[in-house]
Formats: structure tokens, sequence, C-alpha cells
């Protein structure tokens, strides 16, 4: 299997250059440390270029994509809209879980509408923006995308 992973970071400040992106990085750099070669790319709050950029990660050979940002219930937080489409396969249990561990140092994680399943034999899971979410979700992102690209693929249990 692949080991190419890419953080898409969901930020119109971060798109304009106005704000610095830090859960990119964090995301990447949790990502290299687990022996996973990683790109990061920012775009805007809106739903086009969130899902092209899903694309284009997944069409460059990712096999994980994890999104940060537009989570939470903003007007422009349109992260899961763009991605729930994309899914052929939804696995609510990944979103419940990083909502679950969110919430235990921060309630209002409770807030992230964040979705994760399977497009195109990549695993896409979208996370909060900021940078405690990605360093507390990366790890359960890591425990779980072996074995779901594994099963999805058709693979047995191991």
């Amino acid at each position: 299997m692949s080991r190419t992973a890419h953080v898409i970071t969901v930020s119109d400040r971060a798109a304009a250059g106005v704000r610095e992106d830090l859960s990119g990085p964090t995301g990447a750099d949790l990502l290299i440390a687990a022996g996973w070669s990683t790109g990061v790319t920012i775009v805007p709050d809106e739903p086009e270029e969130i899902a092209s950029a899903v694309r284009a990660a997944i069409a460059d050979g990712s096999r994980l994509i994890v999104t940060t940002g537009g989570t939470g219930i903003g007007p422009r937080d349109v992260t899961p809209e763009a991605t729930l489409p994309l899914l052929g396969t939804v696995i609510p249990g990944i979103a419940e879980e990083l909502r679950r561990i969110g919430a235990v140092k921060v309630p209002t994680a409770l807030l992230s509408r964040g979705v994760a399943g399977i497009l195109d034999g990549a695993l896409v899971v979208n996370l909060a923006g900021s940078p405690g979410a990605v360093r507390d979700g990366i790890p359960v992102i890591l425990g779980l995308v072996d074995h779901v690209l594994s099963q999805h693929a058709g693979g047995d249990h191991a």
C-alpha cells in the first residue's frame, strides 16, 4: 500500500495569507513521523475548492487525506458538506471518536461536524482546524488507516 498522505487546510484567512497555517504543518509533521510521505494544500472555505483538493490529492496517489478546518457551525464552515458527497463509503465511527476524544479536553469539540469515509480507495477524514485537534486526531487515524484500507480492498480481518 502507498504510504502517501495529504493534509488540506481549509481556511479563508490562511488561503489569503492573512493568517499562518498551524494545523496543516502539524498534521504533516505527525504523518511524516509515522512514515507517511505528506504534502499540505491550503484552500479557502469554498466547497468546490475543497472537493477539488481532495480529488487532486487522490489523483496524485494519496491513500490518506486529512482535512483540517471548516467543520464547525459557522456560516463559512462547509468542509463536511464538500466532503460527504464525495464519499462512496461513510465511516461514522471515526468522526464520532474524534469528537469524543476532543471533548475530553475541549467540550466545544462536540460542535465539529467532520465526516470520514472512503473515496477511490483512500481514507478521507475531516478534523477541526486547531493544532490541538490535529494532534489528538492524527493518532486515532493512524491507528485505523491500514485496517480501513485493507478491509476496503477486500482484505481479511487481521
